[in-house]
């Protein structure tokens, strides 16, 4: 251990997320391995330890016998200051090398707000921000993650990016970059032949020309490069690798249990849920596979806990199947089993009674809109009496505890929308009262509202935002209509939403905002501790760029976007038409009864999806 590291550690909170040395951690000689690689989370240990996609890749890499995979996360606040005091430089977990001595830094970026620490810590690793200051081949920088299919607020800092999902594609890559290295390619012979594979994003070979009202004129591909790139997909989850052996941190983290991922994509099409459509198409796990996995996850790592993880987990055909498996192993050893993703209408008093053989967990059910009509518009297929069906259910069988989440500022929502989830909150009260075996122990209702947020490829993708002000006043609205003592409502801040909607929907320019932001202090912005409002309204003020204009401007149907060069496989004509059915509040079908025709399913070449 470094011994600047060993002075700091006892001077900073949770020294652990610091050291390494973690069961079940891959350990390699690096004098026999060919590329090194960073894995970088842009968010604290706690954070990165708790995403499955960071335990999934870094298996996947680690298992290229020429690659030593390692990770690195951001430091909290108090590290961060000694490590700048001390003048150490970011460094790799496993072996504790600054990260200036790898062939490649890669970034998981799943959520916009980390835009502004993945700056902070290529500057930590001693790294110049922008790609264009970085002319060598190594180190090569990229990034993958569900906030890349919009690559285009950090494409002058990174090389290239992975659209989709990287178990294949990021393995293909490292072996393009192992042959570079070893022949002395340039490194614009590197990414322009990296361009060639199915899924990599280099912005460099795209030429983007404005209009005069800002908006984008065109998106020209140059050098040989597709004029679209196409995500890329695991066809065959079942055959797919999955580590039953991850990382057990030494420390506690956000999700310290086993995450079982039942499928990827979403039978329901949202209309504004960004994920349900860049996740397309649907591709499930076969039960037996599930029960193999989550067993010996289980053996491998002593955990007592486990999450059964989807956008839609009750939607899983075989999930009654699923969790009698999983609780033959489970319940003798009280091994609790946790169902995250419900949805009202197809909760059921037996599924209810498998969740609570070894503990209950609290219910949480995300119902979007305060009434029918807007339920119906955002295409959320639940109704109030299938949520109060489900309440009811779950109090006769014992519960006390419910979660409901809405939004505001949904596409046609009115007053009398906002007023409806406070009339729901009283229903589900008086659900409770006519329902609940022990009244003694009361009830605890909780309504939270976040900030709607237009999101690419969406069907709202062209929607304005509305004003942070306006988002204050329906929310006020609400507190007011909420008279219930029973009812506790939690509301997300709205400044961070109006970046996060800039940043959403931006365009190459904000990385001049993202650099200032920078430059005056900012990092770990997806943190409240951390976030400040006003220095993202000066930094877009000093680049002469209007954070309305990204924030909360209605996007012509006929405008170029600036992701227009990224194919998630669900066609613009879908979306289109889905906006439409919106303002009707029409509902479309989930893909189980009908296919939307979206488009996906051309990602699978000819097999169709799988429910």
């Amino acid at each position: 251990m470094d011994k600047r590291l060993e002075r700091i550690l006892p001077r900073v909170q949770k020294p652990a997320r610091y050291t390494g040395g973690e069961y079940n951690q891959i350990i390699k000689d690096k004098r026999s391995v060919e590329l090194r690689l960073a894995f970088c989370f842009p968010d604290t240990y706690e954070i990165g330890m708790s995403n499955l996609g960071l335990k999934i890749l870094y298996k996947t890499m680690n298992s290229l016998p020429f690659v030593w995979c390692e990770r690195c996360f951001a430091p909290w606040g108090d590290m961060y200051e000694e490590m700048k005091k001390a003048g150490m430089p970011l460094y790799a977990l496993e072996s504790g090398d600054s990260l200036d001595q790898f062939d490649a830094l890669a970034f998981s970026i799943g959520y916009e707000m980390a835009y502004t620490t993945v700056l902070d810590m290529l500057d930590m690793a001693g790294l110049p921000l922008r790609s264009a200051d970085r002319p060598e081949l190594l180190p090569i920088v990229f990034a993958g993650g569900s906030a890349c299919v919009n690559a285009e607020p950090m494409a002058p800092f990174m090389d290239l990016f992975v659209i989709g999902e990287g178990e294949e594609m990021n393995n293909e890559l490292l072996t393009l970059l192992r042959t570079a290295k070893a022949e002395g390619w340039s490194k614009k012979e590197f990414l322009r032949r990296a361009a060639r594979i199915g899924g990599v994003y280099v912005p460099d070979l795209y030429e983007i020309a404005w209009n005069d009202d800002g908006t984008i004129r065109s998106i020209t591909a140059k050098d040989g490069a597709p004029e679209k790139v196409q995500k890329r997909i695991v066809e065959d989850l079942d055959a797919a690798p999955y580590p039953t052996d991850p990382i057990v941190p030494s420390t506690e983290v956000v999700q310290d249990k086993v995450d079982i991922e039942l499928f990827r994509g979403c039978v329901r099409g949202c209309r504004f849920c960004q994920a349900g459509h860049i996740y397309r198409p649907i591709r499930a796990k076969k039960p037996e596979t599930l029960i193999r996995q989550g067993i010996e996850t289980l053996r491998n790592t002593g955990y007592e806990d486990v999450t059964l993880l989807s956008l839609s987990t009750s939607d899983y055909r075989c999930l009654n199947e699923l969790c009698d498996g999983l609780l033959e192993y489970c319940e003798p050893r009280s091994i609790g089993l946790a169902l995250p993703s419900l949805r009202a209408d197809n909760f059921s008093m037996e599924l209810m009674q498998r969740l609570q053989r070894v503990r209950k967990t609290g219910l949480t059910f995300a119902v979007e809109g305060g009434s029918q009509r807007l339920r119906d518009a955002i295409n959320k297929n639940v109704t109030e009496e299938e949520l109060l069906h489900t309440c009811a259910i779950a109090f006769a069988g014992g519960w006390n505890s419910v979660k409901l989440y809405y939004m505001l500022g949904l596409p046609t929502e009115t007053d009398e929308d906002i007023r409806g989830i406070a009339d729901m909150a009283d229903e589900v009260l008086h659900c409770w009262r006519e329902n609940a075996k022990n009244k003694n122990r009361g009830v605890r209702i909780t309504i939270s509202t976040s900030c709607f947020i237009p999101k690419p490829h969406s069907p709202f993708q062209w929607e304005a935002q509305i004003s942070k002000e306006e988002y204050l006043r329906r929310v006020n609205l609400l507190r007011s209509a909420i008279t219930a003592r029973n009812v506790t409502y939690n509301w997300h801040d709205a400044e961070t939403s109006v970046i996060e909607s800039a940043l959403s929907r931006g365009d190459r320019r904000l990385g001049d905002v993202l650099e200032e932001v920078w430059r005056r202090g900012g990092r770990l912005d997806a943190w409240s501790d951390y976030f400040v409002f006003e220095r993202w309204v000066k930094a877009f003020e000093s680049c002469g760029l209007d954070l309305d204009f990204y924030a909360s401007r209605e996007r012509g149907t006929d405008e170029v976007l600036p992701w227009d060069m990224i194919d998630v496989g669900v066609r613009r004509q879908h979306l289109l038409r889905e906006r439409e059915r919106c303002y009707r509040s029409e509902l479309s079908p989930d893909c189980r009864k009908s296919c939307s025709a979206c488009g996906a399913a051309r990602l699978l070449h000819g097999r169709g999806c799988d429910e």
